[in-house]
């Protein structure tokens, strides 16, 4: 994550963002109260650059870029932003010094996502089987929209939450049945050999499958959207689509799972993204949760560790607006002992 060490409390709001692969997400943030408003959100095929869809969010909702705070898509290290589902790419200090911002931090997405875990009530999320989470203890979060997101979440001797973000989408997919087998060779001769979870686990991901449950059972089927695909299998009238999802929710399962054991995850694992709350009426009677707890030797631990959809609106810009909070603490508690932070 990028972040500038100019950022002060001098002003009242900034603009905080959420920026995915197909849309970006822009919103206003009080800094007193932490209120979200003027949202609004772009397609970002529409626009050339992030420069510019910000000039845009700002003519048409009237507000100051004075720090402005975005979660984006991609690796967010060092100047030069590159995101890995589009073709927006900048540089942090060249846009700050373009739109003269005082400040602009870039987060991860997934660490954003992350971030918004604390700021979540239970209302917003959905229980999906294990036991109680434990607090202060590591959280997981996955998401699958145009890719597939990963992200933790730990707490800190001091109070801070620290996000994580990471790049497990682009993990090595397993297959653990011989149809699973059948999926992985298609894929295989998809994508030059090498078959990533995200290949699966994503929007594009339930039209790769699509096409290769079908053949596996050596039917021909049009392309079809996934938003085609997960509507068809709500309503029952397409037994390929319905498998599709069933099959998403297994691997989704196992995936989840692996994030689960890998920092022993005992405050939760939480999923975001666009996808999985469209297909929720389909997500108890599917596999999910027994390919999570599948786990041999620790599976007991897999048992104990509950699982989450997150339901929230604009979860990230709100896990944005929670780093950018704990940023400002420290900032102003280092112009109080006239130390500066880096």
């Amino acid at each position: 994550m990028v972040t500038d060490p100019q950022l002060n409390g001098h002003h009242k709001f900034a603009v905080v963002a959420d920026i995915g692969g197909t849309n970006a997400r822009f919103g206003r943030i009080n800094l007193k109260t932490f209120e979200l408003d003027r949202i609004q959100v772009f397609a970002c095929a529409n626009y050339l650059n992030l420069t510019d869809a910000l000039i845009a969010y700002r003519e048409q909702q009237q507000v100051e870029l004075i720090h402005v705070a975005i979660a984006i898509a991609c690796p967010a290290e060092g100047d030069s932003i590159q995101m890995t589902n589009h073709h927006w790419q900048f540089s942090v200090k060249g846009t700050r010094d373009a739109l003269g911002l005082t400040s602009f931090i870039v987060l991860n997405d997934f660490a954003a996502a992350a971030m918004s875990l604390v700021t979540l009530n239970k209302s917003e999320t959905k229980k999906i089987g294990g036991g109680k989470k434990i607090e202060n203890t590591p959280c997981a979060v996955l998401g699958a929209g145009t890719g597939l997101g990963v992200g933790h979440l730990i707490c800190l001797p001091n109070g801070d939450m620290m996000p994580l973000p990471g790049e497990g989408g682009h993990a090595d997919w397993a297959p653990l049945n011989e149809k699973e087998w059948a999926i992985h060779e298609f894929l295989a001769r998809r994508f030059e050999g090498r078959v990533s979870a995200e290949r699966l686990l994503s929007g594009p991901g339930l039209e790769n499958l699509y096409q290769a449950i079908a053949y596996y059972h050596d039917r021909a089927v049009p392309p079809l959207p996934a938003k085609t695909i997960g509507a068809r299998a709500v309503t029952g009238c397409d037994a390929i689509a319905t498998e599709t999802v069933n099959q998403f929710f297994a691997s989704l399962g196992s995936f989840a799972g692996n994030l689960a054991l890998t920092l022993n995850t005992r405050g939760g694992v939480y999923i975001a993204g666009g996808v999985v709350p469209k297909l929720l009426p389909l997500m108890a009677g599917s596999e999910f949760r027994t390919r999570f707890e599948q786990k041999g030797r620790f599976c007991n631990l897999a048992e104990s560790i509950p699982c989450y959809v997150i339901t929230a609106e604009y979860a990230g810009m709100r896990g944005v607006a929670q780093y950018l909070k704990q940023t400002l603490r420290h900032t102003a508690a280092d112009e109080t002992t006239g130390t500066e932070q880096l």
